[in-house]
């Protein structure tokens, strides 16, 4: 699995069905990655949502990658995990989730940080925020000349997030960024099909008409 194009990230989303057909409108645009972000502390809904999103992922052949959590990652069998600063080790992570699974890394301005989750196993970095963001309105912010660095010093793809719009995404991706996760810039969207359809097109993918399962 290699990480690219449009990398969606959940909403904050109570309602599984709504969540459901969000993703779904995502995936027939043309998402290539999705990851389940819920601060819930319901343990049953957060295993609910990921269970089912995690086989609406493999409908489209799209990976589910879950945020922070190595325990639910573990439980509900997802393609992978995506650990942040607190988020525990990449080496514990690699142990339990094992060698085909993919292990993700924020490393938010910091390249001396990636090239530390690349040599201990990482399938992919992730640095941020490029711009300002409604999601994390105190992130760290990153320079656009980081992603041209990092394209230096890293073999594994590299991943930009933080306030990205269909408006500032191609800039990311000149710059080097192999995948853009965005969350509100798609899942706000009036149509999150058509949004990302936008983002994908960016990266020369047209989803054709009928794309995935209906």
């Amino acid at each position: 699995m290699r990480i690219s194009g449009l990398y969606a990230i959940t909403p904050e989303q109570p309602d599984t069905a709504r969540l459901l057909s969000q993703v779904r409108a995502a995936l027939g645009g043309g998402a290539q990655v999705v990851q389940y972000r819920s601060k819930s502390q319901d343990v049953a809904l957060l295993h609910e949502q990921a269970s089912e999103l995690l086989a609406l992922c493999h409908a489209f052949e799209v990976p589910l990658i879950i945020n922070d959590t190595l325990r639910l990652a573990d439980l509900c069998g997802a393609d992978g995990l995506h650990l942040g600063r607190e988020d525990g080790s990449l080496r514990q992570a690699r142990v339990v989730l094992g060698a085909e699974k993919a292990i993700g890394v924020s490393c938010y301005n910091s390249l001396e940080l990636a090239v530390q989750a690349e040599a201990e196993g990482a399938d992919y970095v992730a640095f941020g925020s490029f711009f300002p963001s409604s999601t994390k309105p105190g992130a760290v912010a990153a320079p656009l000349s980081l992603l041209s660095e990092a394209k230096g010093r890293l073999s594994v793809p590299i991943v930009a997030i933080g306030g990205i719009t269909i408006d500032n995404a191609a800039s990311l991706i000149a710059a080097g960024a192999d995948a853009i996760a965005v969350i509100s810039g798609l899942f706000d969207a009036p149509d999150i099909h058509f949004a990302a359809q936008q983002y994908s097109q960016l990266f020369g993918r047209i989803p054709m008409p009928g794309h995935g399962p209906h």
